[in-house]
């Protein structure tokens, strides 16, 4: 009895370990425009004043134990320098993962017109667990509690970009710590590299200017083919109001929708359709997306 039951913990673990590969296929959709701190420490205080950003992730399916994403980040730019905190909370089916970091960066000035180096640098910890209460079974079967006597294991990210109020190049190294070492014990692959391109276009000028930001990104899941996406957020209003739309190599697609009203009170809805391997079994996802800039 005690090896079957062994045996389904080891599959369940392993379907678990599938849902939190396919969520890292499909990252929080704020970090390509409305929060690109949540990718690149680089961004960390870019502009002057505090900024707080939240997001909440779901599938829009009611499926038991399905993923869910709940971030929250705050940052401060002063002078040359950057200060951040950002803390993640993932779960999905038993598993719950937990990551709290704070960033550094320095933003260097090249010139009058807006042209800037950024570098970042983020440090915190990890927390992966089961969770005891959601287990159908015995929670003190010892495979259970094994995987949650791992310790909290340090972790950290390096970025860099250059800016020019247009052009926007960057590059980042997230999950230092599973990227670097070959003995981390984890359910799931995580992101290896993420870089970006983009320039905005004016369309028009004045109170009712618009704009269009292309964006390519090409980042690596560690496991799965390296994935690209293409897309482009289109400004109205001196960007009070913007669309998005990205297409992702993975076949699936998000589309969103927001309003940042005065440059303060930031609101947008994204909808990310399921990639290809899933959308047989669910729908899409949707996600919320919340900002205060109090230096406004």
């Amino acid at each position: 009895m005690k090896t079957i039951y062994k045996t389904l913990v080891l599959i369940m673990v392993s379907i678990i370990s599938t849902t939190l590969v396919k969520a890292q296929l499909n990252p929080l959709s704020s970090q390509y425009y409305i929060n690109q701190y949540l990718i690149n420490p680089a961004f960390a205080g870019a502009g002057e004043g505090l900024k707080l950003n939240g997001a909440y992730r779901k599938l829009l399916s009611n499926v038991p134990g399905a993923p869910l994403t709940q971030n929250l980040t705050a940052d401060y730019g002063f002078n040359k320098v950057g200060l951040g905190l950002t803390v993640n909370n993932e779960s999905a089916g038993l598993q719950k993962k937990i990551r709290v970091m704070g960033s550094y960066a320095y933003h260097l000035k090249l010139n009058n017109n807006n042209h800037q180096l950024h570098f970042g640098v983020s440090l915190g910890f990890m927390s992966q667990r089961l969770e005891n209460a959601d287990i159908y079974g015995n929670p003190n079967d010892p495979t259970v509690g094994q995987y949650n006597d791992r310790k909290t294991y340090l972790d950290g990210d390096l970025g860099v970009a250059y800016t020019s109020g247009k052009l926007n190049i960057q590059a980042a190294i997230p999950n230092l710590k599973s990227v670097l070492k070959k003995d981390v014990i984890k359910l799931a692959d995580v992101a290896t590299f993420y870089t970006a391109v983009s320039y905005k276009i004016g369309i028009s000028e004045g109170i009712e200017g618009m704009d269009v930001e292309p964006k390519v990104t090409y980042r690596g899941v560690k496991g799965f083919d390296n994935i690209w996406d293409a897309g482009a957020q289109f400004g109205i209003a001196k960007k009070q109001v913007f669309l998005l739309a990205m297409y992702h190599s993975t076949r699936n697609a998000t589309f969103g929708l927001g309003m940042d009203f005065r440059e303060k009170y930031l609101i947008s809805g994204t909808y990310t359709t399921q990639t290809s391997a899933l959308s047989s079994y669910t729908n899409g996802s949707f996600e919320l997306n919340v900002r205060l800039n109090l230096s406004k």
